[in-house]
């Protein structure tokens, strides 16, 4: 059973200052109430925590080692509550965000870097994971709000979204492609269901769903045992292996968009317009948000808007 945390107080008090009274100053209590507090909790740990001299109170060994457990988290908490009592007239303090990997390495740190400019109070802890952690991670409270993949339809995905406020803010489209080489060789021009359920493939997903999805948004059909000869946890390196020649695989189009220009990669297009994965900012429903909160989803998604990827959405088009 842990003690009582406010006689930890006074006993850290005390201990530092090495006076009762000067404790009880500090604390703005009596001396009476400093002393019976410091016996009550000798009395608790039933130990001495100080030899009472002469107006001197020394520590006992029990005293020190209970001040080596007390000390870090006392100075760790005045360091950090000022953290979290944050202005009303400003944003300051801590945002936690998710976003998917690709996404939040190659953008998010740059927003935050323009939005500490602006607000220098603010700090951010970023995590980049996959839609399902991400958005456990808002449920359980773990990130303030989450950038998510939304491939799914609204009740494909358990709690989803009737826990969740969901509102979307950047359109990926998301594209098939091959290198050069291997399209010469395994493709030439035949972009048939048929033709292409025999190829090599490659995700950076834990599973082929991205895959799958592809050939149902083109085909209207999901393909049977698809032949993945690599699986990677990066969409940079899914990039490089497809640029090796590997196989295909399912890639954002703008982050492919020069090797597209420059000829190295080569989309794989069908009658069917481009894929879209709908980069979607999600938090929880009923909570209010901070005025950080406010002000960095605001920036974020006029930034969103007028980057110049939107652009090379655009010019994605097969």
């Amino acid at each position: 059973m842990l003690p009582d945390f406010n006689r930890l107080k006074v006993f850290y008090h005390v201990y530092t200052l090495n006076s009762v009274v000067a404790a009880a100053n500090e604390l703005c209590l009596s001396q009476p109430a400093v002393s019976q507090q410091l016996q009550k909790l000798e009395a608790e740990l039933k130990v001495p925590l100080f030899t009472r001299l002469h107006k001197k109170l020394v520590p006992t060994a029990a005293g020190e080692q209970l001040f080596k457990l007390v000390e870090p988290f006392v100075d760790k908490l005045q360091d950090e509550i000022s953290h979290i009592r944050q202005p009303q007239d400003r944003p300051a303090g801590l945002l936690r965000i998710g976003a998917p990997r690709e996404f939040g390495t190659e953008y998010l740190p740059r927003f935050c870097h323009i939005f500490r400019q602006l607000y220098p109070e603010v700090m951010f802890r970023l995590k980049f994971k996959e839609a399902i952690p991400l958005l456990t991670m808002v449920k359980e409270g773990g990130l303030d709000y989450a950038l998510v993949d939304v491939y799914f339809k609204a009740g494909e995905l358990p709690g989803f979204p009737d826990i969740f406020s969901i509102d979307p803010v950047l359109k990926e489209e998301m594209i098939l492609v091959c290198s050069q080489p291997y399209y010469q060789q395994e493709i030439a021009g035949d972009h048939s269901f048929k033709n292409l359920l025999h190829k090599e493939f490659i995700t950076d997903e834990d599973d082929p769903s991205i895959l799958t999805l592809w050939f149902k948004h083109h085909f209207r059909k999901s393909p049977d045992n698809l032949n993945i000869v690599m699986t990677l946890d990066s969409h940079e390196a899914l990039i490089s292996a497809l640029k090796l020649g590997m196989g295909l695989g399912v890639a954002t189009a703008h982050l492919v968009w020069d090797e597209i220009q420059r000829g190295e990669i080569v989309p794989i297009a069908t009658t069917q317009p481009n894929m879209v994965n709908m980069i979607s900012l999600v938090q929880l429903q009923d909570k209010v948000p901070t005025l950080t909160e406010k002000t960095f989803r605001n920036f974020m998604t006029a930034k969103m808007q007028q980057t110049e990827i939107l652009k090379r959405f655009q010019c994605a088009e097969p």
